[in-house]
């Protein structure tokens, strides 16, 4: 008989913990960039942030540089298409699927990918993993990717959360004008 319950990942676990901890989004992109390609076993990660109607490419860890530091338009992109549909994308050939931009991917030594929107009810990132090999994605892969995109998204609106709170607290401490 196999077992229905997944056993407890420790990679995940420690990455949980760390997110817990992240007081910022800026740290909660480092987290991931640390984190993601080995959960993933990927020979590459992405991070990307939804900034307005464009993809910002905020971090990576890859075998070699891929769109750090670049824009592209929502719309124009896989992690764009994650994000407005909110829901993730595994795409084994990137040679095949038309929500590739095949000129971003040129010179880039990717044939599959899986891209998973990060946040709830609308996605603001999205986590990118990429394989040098095209991989027939397994479902315990798939899922550790996701939980680590729920955990994120958690991560996210918590610190977003605390950030509001704290700059509706330091108005409500400023004294009023007098009248």
């Amino acid at each position: 008989m196999v077992n229905a319950y997944p056993k407890a990942d420790p990679a995940l676990e420690r990455t949980a913990a760390l997110l817990a901890d992240a007081r910022s989004a800026d740290e909660v992109v480092e987290i991931l960039r640390l984190t993601a390609r080995r959960i993933a076993g990927s020979d590459g990660i992405a991070v990307v942030l939804r900034d307005g109607r464009s993809c910002f490419y905020a971090a990576e860890d890859a075998i070699e540089p891929l769109w750090r530091g670049c824009r592209f338009p929502l719309d124009a992109c896989v992690s764009g298409w994650a994000m407005l549909n909110d829901e993730t994308v595994v795409i084994p050939d990137i040679g095949i699927d038309p929500r590739v931009p095949q000129p971003a991917y040129a010179n880039k030594a990717i044939c599959s990918l899986a891209m998973v929107p990060i946040g709830t009810p609308e996605p603001v990132a999205a986590l990118g993993a990429y394989w040098c090999a095209m991989v027939l994605l397994d479902p315990t892969t798939l899922t550790r990717i996701e939980t680590l995109a729920r955990q994120a998204g958690e991560a996210l609106a918590r610190v977003r959360g605390e950030a509001l709170a704290a700059a509706g607290a330091g108005r409500s401490l400023q004294p009023e004008a007098a009248s």
